[in-house]
């Protein structure tokens, strides 16, 4: 009779610590930040994970130059030549000291615009593209609502140096970051850790702004721009990405470099621990009613690592994606695929529960040591019973 209660309590105590620790690891809250405005989204789809006054008006600083350097890249020569002007000379606050007259191929001003914060390099950039920093400031302006969508963003000048009307929201700059990480000559130079920088009056190399960058530790960050004036507070911009999950993050108007940085940090870590990014092959097939519908291109969703989601095709051939709850997270357009003999077609069932559940999976090792711990504590006991007897 000892035996058996004894038994019973150490199912009681393992089957209790196993279910706190479950409950432990269920803590899903998102962490407590002290900036005043910021955003995580997912680069590959856009999903929100994490976000604080998204909408407010905010002044950038030099996140600024995120949005002029990829609007350099993609509307002017990178190789050509561009002339320095007195009036870029002179630009005050941060520079790669440019000297009026200097000649510097575009590419080269990007990446002094980018990786050194150069407010020279930014003014030489929107005189060579624009003719005028006022001209380039409304051409800019212009490209980021027309090529990029966003709505709430209005740039008097290609640097950030402050200007009252100069001003954005951390959702729209994080829209601009994430299209301007698809572009291959932004994405090296907004990952460059440090480069050799030749010029005529300063010799030097160039070293990232941004902190975590140079750091061990933090090798999956891909990319950041720093930025501070006295009215902004310091901002950050940072691209991460780890296994499969991508994401871009800003935050703006922290009390000092400490606080960005650790707000930052809480961030990035809260994104890759609770959220996963899966995709559906190119090609992939799906049939509903008699017809077979196809992904023209690779399609990506990302959810919460602990929340199972389903896949529903509708009958004009638009697949769901579905939370547990029932509620659609996003939904992609397929291309019909037109009946022919000589059309190999591989036709996919729309499976409902595209995941295991994470945490039984999780804890299943410790599941099954605890069944056999019991089932071998129950067939000790016969054993002795029978013995005895």
């Amino acid at each position: 009779m000892k035996k058996m209660i004894w038994l019973i309590i150490t199912v009681v105590v393992v089957n209790t610590l196993f279910t706190s620790e479950a409950l432990a690891q269920s803590d899903i809250s998102p962490p407590t930040i002290r900036s005043e405005a910021a955003i995580m989204i997912d680069s590959k789809t856009g999903t929100v994970l994490y976000e604080k006054k998204p909408y407010k008006e905010m002044y950038p600083a030099s996140l600024t130059k995120v949005a002029t350097a990829i609007y350099a890249i993609e509307t002017g020569n990178l190789e050509e030549v561009i002339t320095v002007s007195e009036k870029a000379r002179n630009t005050i606050g941060t520079r790669v000291y440019l000297e009026e007259g200097e000649q510097v191929p575009l590419k080269k001003l990007i990446q002094g615009l980018l990786i050194n914060s150069g407010n020279d390099a930014g003014v030489a950039v929107a005189e060579h593209l624009s003719g005028s920093v006022e001209r380039f400031s409304s051409d800019l302006t212009k490209y980021l609502k027309n090529v990029i969508g966003v709505q709430n963003t209005n740039f008097e000048n290609p640097h950030g140096l402050f200007d009252p009307e100069h001003v954005t929201t951390a959702e729209d700059l994080a829209k601009i970051t994430q299209y301007a990480m698809k572009n291959e000559v932004f994405r090296r130079i907004f990952g460059t850790e440090e480069l050799k920088w030749n010029g005529e009056g300063w010799d030097t190399t160039l070293y990232t702004h941004h902190k975590l960058m140079r750091q061990k530790g933090y090798e999956w960050i891909t990319g950041g721009k720093t930025g501070y004036v006295d009215q902004s507070g310091f901002t950050l911009a940072t691209t991460a990405e780890k296994q499969d999950l991508s994401v871009v993050l800003i935050t703006l108007n922290s009390g000092s470099q400490t606080v960005a940085y650790n707000d930052t940090i809480k961030l990035l870590n809260y994104g890759f621990e609770q959220f996963k990014t899966l995709s559906i092959s190119k090609g992939a097939t799906f049939s509903v009613d008699g017809k077979k519908y196809k992904a023209s291109e690779r399609l990506f969703f990302t959810h919460r690592i602990n929340e199972k989601v389903s896949k529903e095709i509708k009958k004009d051939g638009t697949l769901e994606i579905d939370n547990q709850d029932g509620t659609v997270q996003t939904s992609f357009q397929l291309d019909q695929v037109k009946n022919r003999k000589s059309m190999d077609v591989q036709t996919a069932a729309a499976p409902k529960n595209v995941d295991a559940d994470p945490a039984i999976v999780a804890h299943l090792p410790k599941l099954l040591f605890v069944v056999l711990s019991i089932v071998l504590s129950i067939l000790g006991l016969f054993y002795r019973h029978f013995r005895n007897t």
